[in-house]
């Protein structure tokens, strides 16, 4: 009896020891598989996060890559644009220098800068002077404020309206008065007309002084800034 008693004893702790064992195997395979759950997951959160992250890098670098492909469309309908330009009979005959090219006209129509002592010299040696019987009374023309002036206000700018659109114009401002006879001033008018650079008269009045006559203009030219145009970098944020 004593034997059988004993064996029946060391069949149960067997079977304990052997279900406890296989409590720790099953809890370790728990425990892999948890873990490899969790790594697939956080693996498969990376990868989609990555592909998100991807599109939009594609998607900028296709808006790129369209913009760039328009411009090389249209350089050549602009090249062939220049060409006929510099053909143009009206522009090759208002050229400064011989040796300019036609679409330098076009860009001293406008300038970039604001150079009033420039397009003051320019009323001096050319609009005003060369015409008999004309004298120089008077001729002011007014330094960009903020530009070329001594103060830090902005520089002046007129606002027109076009076909309902405002536009803004970077201005300078000039006033001159010479005297002559009808004729002479008649002519000076006419300079004024055919000049390459726009001159925009606000105010003609006209004075006789016995045989002569004064006329006195306030005027508006134009400029505007220099655009610069460069390729940027653009970081593309996840």
């Amino acid at each position: 009896m004593g034997d059988s008693g004993s064996t029946s004893n060391n069949a149960a702790i067997r079977k304990r020891a052997q279900i406890a064992k296989a409590n720790r195997t099953m809890f370790l395979w728990i425990a892999i598989s948890s873990a490899l759950v969790g790594s697939a997951i956080v693996v498969s959160y990376f990868l989609g996060q990555k592909m998100i992250y991807n599109e939009k890098v594609l998607a900028e670098m296709g808006r790129t890559v369209s913009t760039l492909k328009a411009n090389n469309d249209i350089a050549p309908e602009l090249q062939a644009q220049i060409r006929i330009l510099d053909t143009n009979e009206n522009l090759n005959s208002a050229k400064a220098n011989p040796d300019d090219q036609a679409l330098q006209v076009i860009l001293d129509a406008l300038p970039d800068d604001a150079n009033s002592l420039a397009l003051g010299a320019s009323f001096q040696s050319r609009l005003l002077t060369g015409v008999d019987g004309v004298v120089i009374e008077s001729l002011q023309v007014e330094p960009v404020v903020g530009i070329e002036s001594q103060t830090e206000s902005a520089a002046p700018v007129v606002m027109t309206e076009t076909e309902g659109e405002t536009v803004s114009q970077h201005m300078i401002n000039i006033q001159f008065a010479v005297s002559g006879s009808q004729d002479a001033l008649q002519t000076v008018l006419r300079n004024l007309e055919r000049s390459i650079r726009l001159i925009d008269i606000r105010l003609l009045q006209v004075e006789s002084r016995g045989e002569t006559q004064m006329m006195t203009i306030q005027a508006r030219a134009y400029y505007e800034p220099a655009k610069t145009i460069e390729l940027q970098e653009k970081v593309v944020e996840p």
